[in-house]
């Protein structure tokens, strides 16, 4: 676009009014999800949001007026951008078509719909902080990022596709999510892709300081996390024999009760095969790994499963599962079952459990449970009652491995909450079923959220997924090995260690987003002071 042009664009964004802003913002939001995995297209940022900003610039001025539009500008972006990045999960109800199908538009509709709702609160609180100059980059940051952050914590938190995540697409420059955590890290990119909007208005100074000092905190970044990478890696742990069996089990059969024996037969007729790595199939193994709701059955139930199991482990290999538990429920709960992951000896002995603390609303259970089931709603694992919650997050102790934070599922998208109390861990273990979401960005976007964990922590993570992604991962978020997404068969990898001082996120996951989040606010500040 030539110099002349650039101020008609500029301004014809500015002007918009109506359904033609609300279309662009919708628009702007949608294309945004190209930064999200699997497309991981993040500089595409620098256009979407600035264009956001020119919106804010525009009519109404000042007044409610304006604070509503700006509201309403941030929904339909949000709207956009979460539509286009979740739609995959309407997948999970053409599982069981005949039972789930009609809630598909609502799901997909819904869930965006009430994510968009923070995406309007951030640009509400935008532009009550809004001036006329390049400080305006300030008041965007704090309101998006602050929203964004509500969006993590607020009614149990749904972090997911958080701004700070194009940034990790990256590894280099992922690295930087060891100093400042996801959240720093998410501020960090609102104002860095913003920045470009400086270039089109305000002083000769702030055009270049802006855009230059955003480009130096990249430059810097990116040289620092390639300088970390190219450490030597360290040795990993002795005597750690690890295999990861991904049995990539379609979710319409996973959960078939009546295929319960070959299901089982299946996973250790698989689980014992010998490979390159362990030409002595499981004599050579010593921790297997299935992944979450290994079982279409509750264990304790079904003694024909243990036999099986002892007839197919060698005695010095220990099981680590997701399956099912029943037990009595926690006080203020009703519901016998859990989603846990269990350690049995080679024997089918279970010798610890660990309960799913977080659970997935409307998969593992209903808000407001019983009046939902009388009404005729269910969740899509379709157990009555729901599940269970752990009350905390309690550390998993298995025979011949460091101390292991069990994550189950979506548990390890949640920055500075995967790790018990105690003692610090020696490892991220993520049992997860991503097969209720097919061969859809989802899994990708679950996986480049896990790893983003083992940088925060600085820790090694194992992650058993049914269909993918199956991996081990070192403590700067280097894959080790891997299985991809629809693939089935073992994956026979050692453990690598922890780091030996854990990264300042590690400690403070929190402390430079609200550094960061008290500068924006006193650069907005100075805006309105000045203008």
């Amino acid at each position: 676009m030539s110099e002349g042009a650039r101020p008609g664009a500029v301004d014809r964004v500015r002007r918009l009014q109506g359904w033609r802003r609300w279309l662009f913002a919708f628009g702007a939001g949608a294309v945004s999800a190209l930064s999200t995995a699997p497309f991981g297209l993040w500089p595409i940022l620098f256009l979407t949001f600035p264009a956001l900003i020119l919106l804010l610039d525009g009519p109404p001025s000042s007044g409610w007026r304006a604070i509503r539009a700006a509201a309403a500008t941030g929904w339909w972006f949000g709207f956009g951008y979460f539509l286009a990045s979740l739609w995959w999960i309407g997948n999970a109800f053409l599982v069981e078509a005949g039972v789930f199908a009609w809630l598909l538009p609502f799901a997909v509709v819904s869930l965006p719909a009430g994510l968009a709702l923070f995406s309007a609160l951030g640009l509400a609180t935008a532009r009550l902080l809004w001036s006329r100059g390049p400080m305006r980059v300030g008041a965007f940051a704090f309101g998006l990022g602050g929203a964004e952050w509500l969006r993590g914590h607020v009614l149990t938190g749904f972090p997911w596709n958080t701004f700070g995540y194009a940034l990790a697409e990256n590894l280099a420059l992922a690295q930087s999510a060891a100093l400042v955590g996801l959240w720093g890290l998410t501020l960090a990119a609102i104002l860095i892709f913003a920045a470009p909007i400086l270039l089109l208005d305000g002083s000769r100074r702030a055009r270049l300081l802006g855009p230059a000092l955003a480009a130096a905190v990249l430059l810097v970044a990116f040289g620092w996390g390639s300088w970390r990478l190219a450490q030597p890696a360290a040795p990993l742990l002795p005597g750690v024999h690890l295999r990861i069996m991904q049995p990539a089990l379609p979710q319409d059969q996973k959960f078939a009760y009546g295929e319960r024996q070959r299901i089982l037969d299946d996973y250790l007729a698989l689980s014992a095969q010998p490979s390159q790595v362990y030409p002595g199939g499981l004599k050579d193994v010593s921790v297997l790994i299935w992944p979450e709701s290994a079982f279409p059955f509750v264990y304790e139930r079904e003694p024909w499963a243990r036999e099986r199991i002892e007839e197919t482990l060698p005695d010095t290999v220990i099981l680590v599962t997701g399956a099912a538990r029943y037990g009595p429920p926690p006080p203020g709960q009703t519901s016998f079952f859990y989603n846990s992951i269990r350690v049995m000896d080679g024997h089918g002995t279970v010798l610890q459990n660990a309960d799913k603390v977080h659970l997935v609303p409307f998969g593992e259970y209903l808000p407001f449970q019983r009046v939902m089931e009388e009404i005729g709603f269910e969740q899509l694992t379709r157990q009555r009652g729901g599940f269970a919650s752990g009350l905390t997050l309690k550390p998993l102790l298995i025979p011949g491995l460091p101390t292991a934070a069990p994550l189950i599922c979506y548990e390890a998208i949640f920055p500075g909450a995967v790790i018990p109390e105690g003692e610090r861990p020696g490892f991220l273990l993520n049992v997860t079923n991503d097969a209720w979401f097919g061969a859809t960005p989802g899994p990708y976007q679950h996986f480049l959220q896990a790893r983003l964990r083992a940088i925060e922590e600085g820790l090694p993570l194992v992650r058993a997924a049914n269909t993918g992604i199956s991996a081990v991962i070192d403590p700067v978020g280097r894959i080790v090995a891997s299985l991809s997404l629809g693939e089935k068969g073992n994956l026979d990898v050692g453990l690598p260690p922890a780091s030996d001082i854990p990264p300042p996120a590690a400690g403070h996951p929190h402390l430079a987003f609200l550094l960061l989040l008290i500068m924006t606010f006193i650069i907005a500040l100075n805006g309105l002071r000045k203008s």
